[in-house]
C-alpha cells in the first residue's frame, strides 16, 4: 500500500485526507497517462454521498484538462463501471465511493481497461504525482482540450445485461432488497421487477448522508426484521455501492459471504461448472466453511484480505468463484470484481433451480463461534512480530486443536492489529482473544 492508496482505492474523509485537489490532480494523471499516444476515454461512475457531485466534477475537470474524454455513468455501482469500461472499450474507469463507510468518507477506486483493479505500477506513478506540481504534466489547449458527455445508456446496459443473467423467471417469489441508500437504489428494484418477482425494498431513498446509515450489508439486522415481518421467501442487503451482497433467508437468518461460497460453489460443481474444483476464499473465511467444503471435496485456495487478492488468484489460477465472509463475490465467468445484484441474482437461479429454501441450502454449514477485536498500537509489525506475542497465539492455536483457529493479522486501512479467533463456543473465542490482546498491552505495543 502506498501513501494514498489502499487495498481498495483512494480513501479517506472528503475535503480533510481527500481532498477536490486530490481528485483534479489523480484526474490530470490519469487523463495524460492514457492520453499520451491517442484521445483517452474515461467513464465515470458515483455513489449516492454529498461529495460526491464535487469528486465527479473535479475528476472531470483534470481529465479534460489534459485532454481526455469524460462519459459519466452519474449514480451507479462499482461493477457495472468495470463492466462499462470492460465492455465498450474505454481507456479506464474511475468509481466515486467509499463503500460501506460512512456518508462524511469517499474514495476513488480506480479501475483498468479490462474491468480490473488497476496496476499497481500504475497507481504508483499517480501517487508520485500526487506529490508533484501541476506543471509537471501539460494543459491542452485549443480543440485538444476533452468533454464530458452524460452516459446514462452505460449503465442501462448493465443493467440489461444482468437480466440476461437470470436463467429462470422470479415469478411468485417475494424478495426483499436493503439498497443501503446507496448505489443500488438506482438499479437493483428495476432489475428484480423486469424478472418478475414480487419485491420489496427499504432504504432506497438516498439524500446525500443516509448511506449506509444504519441499513445495508453492514446493519443486516434491519433486512432480517424485515424479511420475517413481510414474510418473504429472501432477502438481499447491498452497501454503499453495491460490491457487496449478504442474504437473510426466508427465517431471518444472516447468510454471510461464507454461506454464499458454499451454496455457489457446490452448486457450480453439481453442474460441472467450478474449473479446478477450487473455491478461492480469504484468511478470515470461517473454519465450518472449510469443513463443509472438505464434505463435499471442494479444494480451496486462501488469500489475504480484500477482493483484489481474491480475484488476482481466481485470475492465476483460472478459477470461477471467490469472495470474502463480508459479501464480495466474484462469479469471474460474468465479471471482474465483486458485484451485489449479480451475487443476488446467482443464489436466485440456486434457489429456484434447486427447489429449495434459502435454508435449506445453507444447513450442511456449521459456523463457527467467532471473536474478532481490534487493538490500536504503535507499530503494526512490532507488535505482530513480537516474541512473546506469538508464543501465545502459538499456545491459543495448540489449545484450539481442530475445532477452531486464530488469526493476528495487520489492518490495512487502521493503525491496529486485528485478533481473531473462532472456536466451538462465544465464551471461549473471546476468551482467547482476550488473553492474547492482554500480551499485546503488558508488552507496551497498545497506544
Amino acid at each position: 500500500m502506498g501513501k494514498y492508496f489502499g487495498t481498495d482505492g483512494f480513501r479517506g474523509e472528503a475535503n480533510v485526507n481527500l481532498t477536490a485537489m486530490h481528485a483534479f490532480k489523480v484526474g490530470r494523471f490519469l487523463g495524460w497517462y492514457y492520453g499520451r499516444y491517442h484521445k483517452c476515454s474515461v467513464a465515470i461512475g458515483k455513489d449516492t454521498r454529498r461529495s460526491s457531485y464535487m469528486f465527479e466534477d473535479a475528476l472531470s475537470a483534470g481529465l479534460t484538462s489534459t485532454g481526455a474524454d469524460v462519459f459519466l455513468l452519474h449514480v451507479t455501482t462499482t461493477p457495472s463501471v468495470s463492466y462499462v469500461v470492460k465492455t465498450e472499450d474505454f481507456d479506464c474507469g474511475i468509481m466515486i465511493s467509499a463503500s460501506h463507510n460512512p456518508f462524511y468518507d469517499n474514495g476513488l477506486k480506480l479501475i483498468n481497461g479490462k474491468g480490473e483493479k488497476m496496476e499497481q505500477e500504475i497507481i504508483d506513478e499517480v501517487e508520485k504525482y500526487l506529490d508533484d506540481d501541476f506543471d509537471s504534466i501539460p494543459y491542452a489547449i485549443g480543440d485538444k482540450i476533452g468533454r464530458t458527455v452524460d452516459y446514462f445508456a452505460g449503465r442501462n446496459r448493465y443493467m440489461g445485461y444482468l437480466m440476461t443473467l437470470a436463467k429462470h423467471s422470479y415469478r411468485n417469489m417475494r424478495v426483499g432488497l436493503d439498497c443501503s441508500n446507496g448505489s443500488a437504489s438506482a438499479i437493483a428494484k428495476s432489475v428484480f421487477d423486469a424478472l418478475g418477482a414480487e419485491t420489496f425494498v427499504i432504504n432506497n431513498e438516498p439524500n446525500g448522508t443516509n448511506i449506509n446509515n444504519e441499513c445495508g450489508s453492514t446493519h443486516i439486522e434491519v433486512l432480517q426484521k424485515f424479511v420475517k415481518e413481510k414474510h418473504l421467501d429472501v432477502g438481499f442487503a447491498y452497501d454503499g455501492d453495491a460490491d457487496r451482497c449478504l442474504c437473510v433467508d426466508e427465517q431471518g437468518n444472516i447468510v454471510d459471504g461464507d454461506l454464499i461460497l458454499y451454496i455457489g460453489g457446490v452448486y457450480l460443481k453439481q453442474n460441472g461448472e467450478l474449473d479446478n474444483n477450487t473455491v478461492v476464499t480469504t484468511i478470515m473465511s470461517n473454519i465450518g466453511l472449510y469443513k463443509a467444503f472438505d464434505a463435499v471435496g471442494i479444494n480451496y485456495e486462501k488469500t489475504d484480505v480484500g477482493d483484489k487478492y481474491v480475484y488476482d488468484c481466481m485470475r492465476k489460477n483460472d478459477y470461477r468463484l471467490g469472495g470474502e465472509q463480508s459479501g464480495h463475490i466474484i462469479f469471474s465467468k460474468y465479471a471482474t470484481t465483486g458485484d451485489g445484484i449479480l451475487t443476488s441474482i446467482k443464489m436466485m437461479e440456486v434457489m429456484i433451480s434447486s427447489k429449495k429454501k434459502m435454508s435449506e441450502l445453507t444447513s450442511p454449514v456449521t459456523i463457527y463461534p467467532q471473536c474478532l477485536k481490534n487493538i490500536k498500537v504503535i507499530s503494526k509489525p512490532e507488535a505482530r512480530a513480537d516474541e512473546e506475542v506469538q508464543a501465545e497465539v502459538a499456545k491459543v492455536a495448540e489449545a484450539l486443536g481442530g475445532d477452531g483457529r486464530i488469526l493476528l493479522r495487520e489492518s490495512g486501512t487502521e493503525p491496529v492489529i486485528r485478533v481473531m479467533v473462532e472456536a466451538k463456543t462465544d465464551l471461549l473465542a473471546e476468551k482467547y482473544v482476550d488473553q492474547v490482546i492482554e500480551v499485546i498491552k503488558r508488552r507496551g505495543h497498545a497506544v
